[in-house]
């Protein structure tokens, strides 16, 4: 019974740890179309800011994704 509240507890952590980047992604890409529609001419530096801020983002994702794995025995 406890492995079983243990794996809820985790899997919710996770989940809850995904909400953050997912919304941080979000405002990552639409500020950076916001920027190519502004200026076009612009777009290639935005468009190379953009992944950068994805991968950043992204980083957070994994890590709660790691304290997961470790977490489950």
């Amino acid at each position: 019974m406890l492995e079983g509240l243990k794996a809820i507890g985790a899997g919710l952590g996770y989940g809850l740890a995904a909400i953050g980047p997912g919304i941080g992604i979000g405002t990552v890409v639409g500020n950076a179309i916001s920027a190519m529609a502004r200026q076009p001419e612009s777009a290639g530096m935005a468009r190379t800011t953009m992944f950068l801020g994805i991968a950043f983002t992204e980083a957070l994702a994994l890590i709660g994704f790691v304290v997961f794995i470790l977490l489950m025995p």
